[in-house]
């Protein structure tokens, strides 16, 4: 995608075709239905239990932290054992949650943060994840940066995918300095001017950032491959409200019917990955929170 075709993507048009969805099968206008290990992070199950957690409650696709498969590496696991770990369990990984920081003004940090993308990247590719999330770790505080800084330094990112096959998505968080408005991550993503540009964005974070669930129309659908879905309940309100708040879709207060509608794709399925940081999941069987998560997503895209 060029900038200018991005640009002239940018009102995305709804689809008008109505295609029955079905996990992961890949129907135009479908939804495919992930597992993000935020869900499951509290339970400290390891690559290996978490995995298995996910494929045993139905999903088919997840989203792994790169810290947890590095764990593994340093306790005698291999590439190839987590390759053939994702692949016995009939799982795909989407995509995959790291914390480079690659955005700041340092450039020596900025330096280190590339070598450790790319390093990052390289190993994902053996395990057959094409995305890793790429927010603005490093930058959440202190002094707003230029936005033409920030689309150079992602086109710097992108081109490290270029290389390894593994696409950085921008990722919006809402509490942070930078980065936390749709316009800001569109902008970037459309001038870092790469055909790969992606932008990766929340139900929590579209509200904690305060662009809400309508910006997302305005977010032309070639950018958007995969979403985080969750929801926030009425209180703690918006400006206190916390990663630690999200809950199960369709159970607060969030216009999901909309969103998903705004989201759907009539060339290609959208990736929902089911993300949320809460202490009361994590008191819970995980199985029973991956399950429930999984039967939420489907309940709230009944229809769309």
């Amino acid at each position: 995608m060029t900038r200018r075709e991005a640009l002239t993507s940018i009102i995305a048009v709804p689809a008008a075709a109505d295609f029955p969805f079905e996990t992961n099968k890949k129907k135009p206008g479908s939804f495919i239905y992930s597992l993000n290990m935020s869900t499951l992070r509290g339970h400290k199950l390891g690559f290996r239990k978490e995995l298995e957690v996910a494929a045993k409650a139905g999903f088919t696709s997840v989203e792994i932290w790169v810290n947890t498969l590095q764990d593994f590496l340093k306790t005698g696991g291999t590439l190839a054992d987590a390759k053939r770990i994702v692949d016995d369990l009939g799982l795909k990984v989407e995509d995959a949650i790291g914390f480079a920081t690659w955005i700041v003004d340092d450039e020596t940090a900025r330096s280190k943060a590339l070598d450790q993308l790319k390093m990052e990247m390289e190993q994902l590719a053996q395990i057959g994840c094409p995305r890793i999330a790429a927010p603005p770790m490093g930058a959440t505080t202190g002094a707003s940066l230029e936005l033409p800084k920030m689309a150079e330094r992602y086109r710097k990112i992108l081109e490290l995918g270029d290389q390894t096959k593994v696409v950085p998505h921008l990722e919006l968080w809402g509490f942070s300095k930078n980065l936390s408005r749709v316009g800001e991550l569109v902008y970037v993503a459309v001038e870092a001017d790469h055909p790969s540009a992606r932008v990766l964005m929340d139900v929590y974070h579209l509200h904690k950032g305060g662009s809400g669930m309508d910006s997302v129309k305005a977010v032309g659908k070639p950018l958007i491959e995969i979403f985080h879905i969750n929801d926030y309940p009425s209180t703690p309100p918006r400006e206190t409200i916390v990663d630690a708040d999200r809950i199960y879709p369709g159970d607060g207060i969030a216009p999901l019917k909309g969103l998903l509608t705004s989201l759907k794709n009539s060339e290609k399925p959208v990736i929902l990955s089911f993300e949320v940081f809460n202490k009361e999941y994590y008191a819970q069987d995980a199985l029973l929170v991956a399950k429930t998560g999984l039967q939420k997503m489907k309940q709230v895209t009944e229809g769309v």
